[in-house]
């Protein structure tokens, strides 16, 4: 997985509808938090984004804009996002999953998608990167939230 303090070259994912999502779109304005998951049909991960979402208004006073990562196909992420209201863009992969392009693999003999976060800053800057191969422990919300903290301002 992307390492805390590399620098993201741009990476590029689709949302529902198809479109090109590039990290490279945000930089210079916003925060980007990924929140990968191990996949739509996993409950703890919608927990996770649940609290991502009760989140949004303070995530969004701090800049931070939220992705949600899946490893399924535009079609089946549209119907999740649809039925749970998740007011965050949902992203799939272009080429393969969302969580190769980061270094996000199968684990334990290639069945277990690991899930996890990025915190992005505005310049590219990975501030937080956390990853599990057992979802109860992909969200690290007290990671993310001192990430946020030290994010660092415009000039």
């Amino acid at each position: 997985m992307l390492e805390t303090g590399s620098t993201v070259a741009d990476i590029e994912f689709e949302d529902t509808a198809g479109r090109a999502v590039r990290l490279a779109d945000y930089r210079g304005t916003d925060n980007v938090l990924l929140y990968f998951m191990r996949s739509t049909a996993c409950a703890v991960c919608n927990s996770h984004v649940k609290d991502l979402v009760r989140r949004s208004a303070e995530l969004t006073a701090a800049n931070v804009r939220v992705l949600i990562a899946v490893p399924e196909g535009r079609a089946e992420a549209e119907a999740w996002r649809a039925k749970r209201q998740v007011p965050f863009p949902v992203v799939t992969g272009r080429r393969g999953t969302p969580h190769e392009a980061v270094g996000l693999m199968k684990k334990v003999f290639g069945a277990l998608q690991q899930s996890g976060s990025l915190l992005i800053d505005r310049n590219g800057v990975i501030r937080h990167a956390h990853s599990a191969t057992v979802p109860t422990n992909s969200y690290d919300k007290k990671g993310i939230a001192k990430a946020i903290t030290e994010l660092p301002t415009r000039a």
